[in-house]
This record gives structure tokens, sequence and C-alpha cells, in this order.
């Protein structure tokens, strides 16, 4: 692996952390505020870990992808300045 490939992957793993971060952090608000009673669905549930882990995977998915996708897209440079 090339000392240019290596940073690459750093830079879409650092961002992928903090979307896990923020995923982590969102995931446990919507649990402790009760948002859309899933909270209460959880302690009504016979296997609450598929309802958690069906959430959390979701959400680290979506915002993993959406921090390195931002991530990426600021890079982006203008070429024309001339």
């Amino acid at each position: 692996m090339t000392p240019k490939q290596r940073e690459a992957l750093l830079f879409l793993a650092q961002h992928l952390f903090y979307g896990v971060a923020a995923a982590v952090t969102f995931g446990g608000l919507v649990l402790a505020t009760d948002l859309g009673h899933i909270r209460t669905l959880l302690t009504t549930a016979d296997h609450p870990w598929v309802i958690v882990s069906m959430l959390f995977f979701g959400l680290i998915i979506t915002f993993g992808g959406v921090a390195m996708a931002v991530g990426v897209m600021g890079l982006a440079r203008d070429d024309d300045d001339e």
C-alpha cells in the first residue's frame, strides 16, 4: 500500500468515525427522549436487542456514509484559477 493510499484510507476512516459517533449520539438521544415511543417498545418487546441493533445499524450506515461523503465533497477544488 502506498503512502497516498494509506492517507486516503485514514481520511475516510476518520470521517467514518465522526459519523459513527454522531449516529450513536443521535440513537442515544432518541432512546433517552423516547422519540416515537421506541424506548417503550423496547421495554415491552420479547427481544429488545433486535430493535436496538436494527436502529443503530441503520443509523451508523446512514451517518457514516454521510460523514464520508461530506469529507470527500469537501476535497473539491476549482482548477480554473488562472
